[in-house]
């Protein structure tokens, strides 16, 4: 199992669009923030069609095509853009239901969601503490 990297390169795309149009540009294309993750313009697309679905950005089209934000970096958490990217539960259980008959079968999914609930309740409220200005503020902050 390989670990998911949509949130991330999501927050990286808001970031970089926030920067930039702090710049005084008015909007970004998928392929700018594409180069800047090193990701194909495609997967960007992608993500910010799911960050316009949850009022995170919006697109334009014609002669200045692009991505721009719907509100401030500020006021924007890394929770917002979890819940904009990833679908279902971090952690899920068995495909198939486990042995009835074994002692182990029978109890290890009502186990397993109480730790699961507790782990992403933590989760969430961490993502609720950070916004993307903190983000940004932090990715600036790294020496080149």
């Amino acid at each position: 199992m390989g670990a998911n990297s949509r949130l991330t390169i999501a927050a990286h795309a808001l970031a970089w669009i926030g920067l930039y149009q702090r710049q005084g540009h008015e909007v970004a294309t998928s392929e700018q923030i594409g180069s800047s993750a090193n990701t194909n313009p495609v997967v960007i697309r992608r993500l910010l069609g799911e960050l316009r679905r949850a009022g995170l950005v919006e697109s334009r089209r014609g002669v200045v095509a692009g991505w721009s934000l719907t509100r401030g970096l500020e006021s924007m958490t890394l929770l917002d853009v979890y819940e904009a990217v990833e679908d279902g539960p971090l952690f899920a259980m068995h495909r198939a239901a486990p042995d009835e008959g074994c002692v182990v079968g029978h109890g290890i999914q009502p186990a397993m969601q109480g730790v699961y609930a507790g782990i992403e309740e933590t989760l969430r409220s961490e993502l609720a503490r950070v916004t993307l200005e903190d983000v940004l503020r932090d990715v600036l902050a790294v020496p080149r």
